[in-house]
């Protein structure tokens, strides 16, 4: 993908846990975050001993991918009921217009939709990787089941289970 893809925390984090932030690279070339995303998942998350933080610092360190400070939010987006990392993605995203936004919470994603958004999940993401022949099917099972399993990935079972019975998985 050539076009400009934004991420929020979420999508870091979960290919972080799965060690696969390589497909951010190999999938969209160069993927751009808020300053309130990196202090969310990598200095709240080295702070916290969460591992997946110190494994998203070293990959963006070695991309050298660096976090673009979002100042004078519009109104519109100020006023959502999001986090500090979802409206600052929301509000890069439409800025730079982006071609695609990363997001897996559903409040984040019903906002970004409704402001024209075209957005992708982790679920999404592993799919895409399925699709290109970045990952075969059988690392995508492994992946999906990981995700079903773990209790610090919150991506519902539901959602998992009817998109390997789609893919015939």
């Amino acid at each position: 993908m050539k076009g400009i893809v934004i991420s929020n925390a979420g999508p870091l984090m979960v290919l972080a846990k799965l060690n696969q932030l390589h497909l951010l690279r190999e999938l969209y070339c160069r993927v751009y975050f808020s300053s309130a995303v990196y202090h969310e998942v990598v200095t709240a998350g080295i702070r916290n001993r969460y591992e997946d933080a110190i494994t998203l610092k070293v990959f963006l360190n070695q991309e050298g991918w660096h976090p673009i400070k979002t100042e004078d939010l519009p109104k519109e987006i100020r006023q959502l009921t999001l986090d500090a990392g979802e409206k600052e993605s929301i509000a890069l995203a439409l800025r730079k217009q982006a071609e695609l936004f990363l997001i897996d919470e559903e409040q984040g994603r019903r906002e970004a939709r409704r402001l024209g958004l075209k957005i992708r999940g982790n679920a999404g993401v592993l799919i895409d990787a399925y699709k290109r022949g970045v990952i075969d099917k059988h690392r995508l099972l492994f992946y999906f089941t990981q995700i079903k399993s773990r209790y610090d990935i919150w991506i519902s079972t539901a959602l998992i289970n009817r998109l390997m019975a789609e893919l015939k998985i």
